[in-house]
């Protein structure tokens, strides 16, 4: 078995802040094979962590962390604890050696909501999840972005759950694509009593999954008609 070591970048089009504040450069991380790639929401989720005020000694959690890129930055911005939820055992290990090799306190734990609910509640909660639209069933393969037809499979329960997660005067950040209904997803964290807005955004070109899917996407009404580009964005919300 081998890894690949990839940076985090921004994708040809810029990302910004909602704010305008520039993307911070993102670490090189170790990847193994099967394991989500770093990518342009990867990049835009780590520049809203670097502006959050994580309180000394805060109790952390990067649910599903894939090489563990937010937990390794959770830890450097001192977070006491940080749990690394994943469910798949190559991303678990490639955030262990990710973390072993710049020397942070991340403990990886397999599982998914139910488990970190378990292990909370927690400070920060930082979250990208599968949230893709598919017009098939998720697989073993396709299980680290496919996410359901309206992508909301994780979003929904994720975010019903927030705060419960979250302990008060905590902040949780959750990055996904418009695709999959922002507004539905701040609109069910205001309903929880947080306060729930967007700190990020980015506009960048289909990649090869959406590409593929084109069709299906402006079928279902997701996408305009020869639409190509997507924006992702990062919700903050704050118990």
């Amino acid at each position: 078995m081998t890894t690949s070591a990839e940076p985090v970048r921004p994708g040809p089009l810029a990302a910004r802040s909602v704010v305008h504040q520039p993307v911070p450069a993102a670490p090189r991380m170790l990847r193994l094979p099967g394991v989500y790639r770093p990518q342009e929401d990867t990049a835009l989720l780590a520049s809203a962590i670097a502006e959050l005020a994580i309180p000394a000694g805060a109790r952390a959690l990067d649910l599903c962390t894939g090489t563990g890129a937010q937990a390794i930055t959770l830890a450097r911005r001192g977070a006491g604890t940080v749990l690394a939820v994943d469910l798949s055992r190559r991303a678990l290990a490639s955030a262990r050696l990710n973390a072993l090799i710049r020397q942070l306190a991340v403990r990886p734990c397999r599982g998914g909501l139910a488990r970190a609910l378990r292990e909370g509640p927690f400070d920060v909660v930082v979250a990208n999840p599968p949230y893709v639209p598919s017009p098939a069933p998720t697989v073993r393969s396709t299980r680290g972005w496919d996410a359901g037809p309206d992508g909301r499979a994780l979003l929904d329960p994720l975010c019903a759950a927030a705060g419960t997660l979250l302990r008060p005067g905590g902040t949780m950040l959750l990055v996904h694509s418009t695709l999959s209904d922002v507004d539905k997803s701040r609109e069910m964290l205001a309903a929880q009593g947080l306060r729930a807005s967007v700190v990020r955004r980015a506009r960048i070109p289909f990649g090869p999954v959406l590409s593929g899917r084109t069709d299906f996407l402006e079928a279902a009404g997701l996408i305009e008609p020869g639409q190509r580009v997507e924006e992702l964005v990062v919700l903050r919300a704050d118990r």
